[in-house]
């Protein structure tokens, strides 16, 4: 190097939180931000958002909208009903969402169970919308699609009580 030239200048990278610098599996970067004492704090560093998170958000503004019973295919519903009946165990908000997290973007897909006798395309409307509007404000992330699968119809009937039939194991 000449007496006129400059020795290139480079910005240490410092690492995240337990010295790792890659997001998680299942997780996504946003906002990444800038390095350098001259920049405002709040764009120093980076947010990661893990997949869970999103499931949550959306599990939590699906079962917001009136009509919704319950969510999950059958399988999913049963293991539920018999976790929830363990003392101390918690429902599962996130039965029945599955979603994709990119860098900017997610995608989410939800099985439902409707009440009888409402509107399953308005119900289906009302929850996109929701999911869409809590997953944005909440996360900062795009919603590109929510594709709503009704797997059930929950009677009136339906309930598991024996309405006063004899037991037939004593």
């Amino acid at each position: 190097m000449t007496a006129t030239q400059e020795a290139p200048v480079f910005k240490k990278a410092v690492p995240g939180p337990g010295g790792a610098s890659p997001a998680p599996v299942g997780s996504t970067t946003v906002g990444a931000g800038a390095a350098g004492a001259d920049e405002p704090a709040a764009t120093r560093g980076r947010t990661s958002i893990a997949d869970v998170v999103v499931v949550k958000i959306a599990g939590m503004a699906a079962r917001e909208i009136p009509g919704v019973y319950d969510m999950g295919g059958g399988l999913s519903r049963t293991i539920g009903a018999v976790r929830d009946r363990v003392p101390g165990g918690r429902p599962n908000v996130g039965r029945g969402v599955k979603v994709e997290v990119g860098e900017r973007q997610t995608a989410i897909d939800l099985d439902l169970v409707v009440e009888y006798g409402v509107a399953i395309t308005e119900v289906a409307r009302d929850v996109r919308e929701n999911v869409i509007a809590a997953v944005e404000r909440i996360t900062g992330l795009e919603v590109v699609e929510v594709n709503v699968t009704v797997n059930d119809v929950h009677l009136p009937d339906d309930e598991h009580d024996t309405g006063g039939a004899e037991a037939r194991v004593s």
